[in-house]
């Protein structure tokens, strides 16, 4: 018998033999240690940089919430019950999704979600007039899986791999629509942008979500936002508005800080510890900038 049944150490991949050299697993005892050794181990050239890359990203999902990928409410594609099939043609033609929101009246008033694949067949031929007089939709939508703005991405994605869902509506803390998140959302926080072939070239950075009320990416280049509000904010130091809102608090922004500057209220819609990601800005009146002569800053 074998005096030990267990795979020879020979079989294990390189790299991880040469890890198993430097360093003794009795010594790590926490995320930041499993960080640190696999960035030395990046920079000694025992894993690829790539490899050091996705375990920092992996140790950082299990801190992350929904809250921090989701698409807001205002953003969301949305179709109405009472639409009819061309209507519905037309919106999937525009906006390129493989998945839609249905709702009633208003977008707290979520129904269930279309599966566009659903909708095939009547386009396996040309569909006849009776085919499109007789289409409800509310026939072919399936059941929301519905989820609170402060769940953790890892315990989601679990939950989206059990249900086979890929999308999720997301609930703030009194109940109402906050904004929806996909699958794809949750694991770009792993591996970074997944773009297809609806991924256009050069994304929407300002969205006008009411008078005098948008939301900005924080990616957004600053002669970009001045282009769009007419403001000067300098670039010299900070190419984004993301850059120069966290200058501006001070420390990395949380969800849910406001800081005004320059006549405009910044409030921080989405963010992580490591960056931020989305802002509501809101252009102010003549009085409340009057009220506000030196940037306040609120949590």
């Amino acid at each position: 018998m074998d005096e030990d049944s267990s795979p020879s150490r020979s079989d294990e991949p390189g790299w991880f033999a040469r890890l198993r050299q430097q360093w003794c697993i009795s010594q790590v005892k926490s995320c930041s240690d499993i960080l640190t050794v696999a960035k030395a181990a990046a920079e000694k050239q025992i894993i690829p940089h790539s490899t050091a890359s996705l375990i920092d990203s992996v140790l950082e999902f299990h801190d992350s919430r929904v809250r921090d990928v989701m698409i807001p409410r205002g953003q969301m594609d949305v179709i109405n019950i009472t639409s009819t099939l061309p209507q519905i043609l037309s919106e999937i033609a525009e906006t390129g999704h493989s998945r839609y929101p249905v709702i009633l009246e208003n977008r707290d008033e979520i129904t269930g979600i279309l599966l566009v694949k659903e909708l095939l067949h009547f386009y396996a031929g040309t569909p006849s007039e009776e085919d499109i007089a007789g289409f409800t939709l509310k026939n072919h939508i399936r059941s929301a899986l519905y989820v609170p703005e402060s769940k953790r991405l890892d315990v989601l994605l679990a939950e989206f791999r059990l249900t086979r869902t890929h999308m999720a509506i997301v609930l703030d803390e009194f109940g109402g629509v906050a904004g929806l998140v996909t699958i794809e959302d949750v694991l770009e926080e792993i591996v970074g942008d997944i773009d297809d072939e609806y991924d256009t070239a050069e994304p929407v950075h300002i969205r006008e979500q009411s008078a005098n009320r948008f939301t900005v990416r924080a990616l957004t280049p600053i002669d970009e936002f001045n282009a769009h509000f007419g403001t000067d904010f300098s670039d010299d130091e900070y190419d984004t508005i993301g850059g120069f809102i966290t200058h501006e608090l001070g420390h990395l922004p949380r969800r849910g800080e406001v800081v005004c500057v320059g006549g405009y209220e910044f409030k921080i819609l989405g963010a992580d510890k490591r960056r931020l990601h989305l802002l509501l800005v809101t252009v102010m009146t003549p009085s409340q900038i009057e009220n506000e002569s030196t940037p306040d800053h609120t949590g």
